[in-house]
């Protein structure tokens, strides 16, 4: 197949490609001019990323003085490639600056104010390649900080160091874009030095064939370069028709081999590599003469300039200062359009500070009369027609209609599906439209913020890696953690199975802390009651908790007996007492009946009636009072019983609680009967008197009884004091009812004797 590729070439026989368009050429303002060298600018702004990839890390600081050909950056990358200082100078400023962007976007930026003595450092020059490795000639290719230049900026020194079975190297000399005569030039001037760059590559990939593709637009650059290479066979010069975009990667692999490259994939992929013409001039720079890639060629062209012409322009070069070398003309009340590119791939440029990078090959100042729409403010695009003219000439065979209405939906999806990212930017489609529709502009935009969005894709799948490795990180620590724990288990276990002394102590320790464990967990489980434990059981752990829990049982249920048989008893009182009240009711209302008919007025009526009303009050009062006394001593047992489910209370004190209550209580009896009661004139005081004694009794016994039933054997110095608080608050409180009982008896006889 490659044999009759060559056989084609030979014979001057090429393949076509889809669309293309013959718009103006306007070449001959600069290429009959040979490349002029100028002054040094008064300052340079440097761009940290000219390429495609990473920045580098900078490595200079505000106020160093530099020297020609310095590193300003270093690459720890492959897709990082550095920056040098393309004169000497003082490093002024690291900022933000206005790059060489269709949206005028801000970019670290260093800028270096120029000397005048353009101070080369050290430089290793070496005219005998073979004593270079070719590891060796491509770190010189990277180091030097060589990217494709002819538009696309990709690192040169990884498609250099590419894979074996290279079919064709192809070197692009087309320049097929109007206005543009910088590789025109150079190859005029410099054929030699392209040739020995081309050698270089030559040496690195071991390519079956050399291609150069040229116009036939060109003939003195197609002349030097045949001359150059007519001792190499393996260069074939292949002259190809003038047609736009035949300058394009895939429309001119295509008509110089009839491959499709295949949409999402690269040149490799099918054996070929591409590389500029200007490319392999800094190459040779590069290898040879260790010069970095500090300057290009440029044009600088348009109508509205006196002299234009292309330039050597140091990268990070102002557009001003160029214009200012080629005697721009001033046009009044109207600010002139710069645009960076030729006018199909070319963007208008925001600011005239926009420094020359290493992509950088023309500089157009249209005017008014030469191009019109640069100079409109307003966009004079209106609303397609669909007359399909645009499909017709696209180099790539799109559907550009389809594509920038997808682009102004933005649905990306969409853009993707109609390959979007084959669209090489020609301008054809928008040069063609009678509706003026500014399409490129639309794909830019598309293609940045599909870019943008796979950056933020490509964020959250590496913050997901992270992610799922820390979870795989702590799971493998919480394996090894209970590993090292089991381990350590074993080996106590291991210990305490050894016939040592040590071992039996542990032994003795687990057990009795066992033992501990499980008195405690009986007790929560029953809180009423807890068996006492003796300290001397706990210690020689002879008591199984079985028969712990066994004894707390009985014990309740002796303790509940006890409550229901006392309970019983108190209702019987209760009910026994509300019958004397009952019967006795008769008899003081027959009395009191028989005491009225006796007066023969009024008053003593109302009197009697009175009397009546507070004798049934004061019975009420009494039965609240009965109620309170019970509550409290209900609190006094609950408190006690709180207190003693944790601790011991001594038999001693609840002995001295018993006896305290019966003296009160033999007090509070002494008081009544050595008051004068008539029991016949008010039978109401003395029912008070019997039913809050015989009440205050019954719920101290019934409380003593709880107690006795809930004490537990293990004593301690917290559970004393918390049977002594017990004990005095029992104590104040029957002695507040004794006092209440009393002053209700004094009341009563009061009452007696106003009657």
């Amino acid at each position: 197949m490659m044999e009759s590729v060559i056989a084609r070439i030979t014979r001057g026989q090429f393949w076509d490609f889809h669309g293309g368009i013959h718009p103006p050429e306007q070449k001959t303002l600069t290429s009959t001019k040979p490349i002029k060298q100028l002054t040094l600018p008064k300052q340079l702004i440097i761009p940290l990323q000219q390429h495609i990839g990473l920045e580098g890390d900078v490595l200079v600081s505000i106020g160093e003085h530099v020297l020609k050909g310095q590193p300003l950056t270093g690459s720890t990358n492959p897709m990082e490639v550095p920056i040098h200082a393309p004169t000497s100078g003082t490093i002024t400023a690291i900022k933000m600056s206005v790059i060489a962007h269709p949206s005028g976007l801000e970019q670290l930026c260093i800028f270096l104010d120029v000397d005048g003595l353009d101070t080369w450092r050290k430089r290793i020059v070496c005219p005998d390649l073979s004593l270079l490795s070719n590891h060796e000639i491509i770190e010189k290719i990277a180091d030097s900080g060589i990217a494709g230049m002819g538009g696309a900026g990709f690192p040169t020194h990884i498609k250099a160091n590419s894979k074996p079975d290279i079919n064709f190297l192809i070197i692009n000399g087309a320049e097929c874009e109007p206005y543009i005569t910088s590789d025109d030039l150079l190859m005029m001037e410099q054929s030699i030095a392209i040739v020995d760059g081309i050698e270089i590559l030559d040496r690195l990939l071991s390519p079956a064939f050399i291609l150069i593709g040229i116009e036939d637009n060109k003939p003195k650059a197609i002349k030097a370069l045949q001359q150059a290479t007519k001792d190499n066979e393996k260069i074939k010069v292949c002259v190809v028709p003038t047609k736009y975009p035949i300058g394009g990667e895939k429309q001119l692999i295509h008509t110089l081999t009839g491959q499709e490259v295949p949409a999402g994939q690269l040149p490799i992929h099918s054996g070929i590599v591409m590389q500029n013409v200007a490319t392999c001039f800094a190459i040779n720079e590069a290898v040879r003469h260790d010069t970095p890639l500090i300057r290009r060629v440029v044009t600088v062209t348009g109508q509205a300039l006196n002299k234009p012409q292309n330039v050597w322009a140091l990268i990070g070069t102002p557009i001003n200062f160029l214009l200012e070398q080629c005697e721009v003309e001033a046009i009044e009340n109207v600010k002139q359009p710069v645009i960076m590119g030729g006018p199909m791939m070319g963007f208008s440029i925001a600011s005239d500070i926009v420094p020359i990078i290493k992509t950088s090959n023309c500089i157009l100042v249209p005017s008014k009369k030469e191009m019109p729409s640069a100079f409109e403010k307003e966009s004079q695009e209106v609303e397609c027609i669909r007359c399909g003219q645009c499909s017709d000439v696209c180099p790539s065979n799109l559907l550009p209609q389809e594509l920038q209405w997808s682009a102004k939906a933005k649905d990306h999806p969409q853009l993707q599906k109609l390959n979007l990212s084959d669209c090489i930017e020609c301008g054809a489609c928008a040069y063609v439209c009678p509706s003026q529709i500014p399409l490129v502009h639309y794909y830019r935009i598309a293609k940045a913020e599909i870019r943008e969005q796979h950056q933020l894709d490509l964020k959250a799948e590496k913050a997901k890696v992270r992610f799922e490795a820390r979870k795989m990180r702590l799971e493998k620590e919480k394996i090894a953690r209970q590993e090292k724990n089991k381990k350590a288990a074993a080996a106590r276990k291991a210990a305490m199975n050894k016939a040592t002394p040590e071992a039996t102590g542990a032994k003795s320790a687990v057990a009795a802390a066992l033992a501990r464990v499980k008195a405690k967990k009986a007790a929560q489980e029953n809180p009423e009651v807890t068996k006492p434990v003796d300290s001397a059981e706990v210690s020689t752990v002879e008591v199984s908790a079985t028969e712990i829990v066994n004894d707390q049982k009985s014990q309740v249920a002796a303790a509940i007996a006890r409550a229901k048989a006392k309970k019983k008893l108190k209702e019987a009182s209760a009910q026994q007492s509300e019958a004397s009240t009952t019967n006795t009711e008769p008899n003081k209302i027959s009395e009191n009946n028989a005491e009225t008919e006796q007066p023969t007025d009024q008053k003593s009526k109302v009197a009697a009636a009175i009397a009546r009303a507070k004798a049934k009050k004061k019975l009420k009062e009494a039965s609240a009072q009965q109620a309170e006394t019970k509550n409290t001593e209900t609190e006094i047992t609950t408190v006690t019983e709180n207190t003693i489910g944790k601790e011991t209370i001594p038999e001693k004190s609840i002995s001295e609680k018993k006896h305290t209550g019966k003296t009160d209580l033999a007090k509070a009896g002494k008081h009544n009967s050595d008051t004068n009661i008539d029991t016949d004139t008010d039978t109401n005081t003395s029912d008070i008197s019997d039913i809050s004694n015989a009440n205050i009794t019954n719920t101290n016994d019934i409380a003593s009884e709880l107690v006795h039933a809930a004490i537990p054997a293990a004593i301690d110095k917290k559970a004393k004091m918390a049977a002594a608080i017990a004990k005095a608050k029992a104590k104040k409180k029957l002695k507040d009812a004794a006092t209440k009982e009393s002053a209700a008896i004094l009341l009563n006889e009061d009452k007696k004797d106003s009657n």
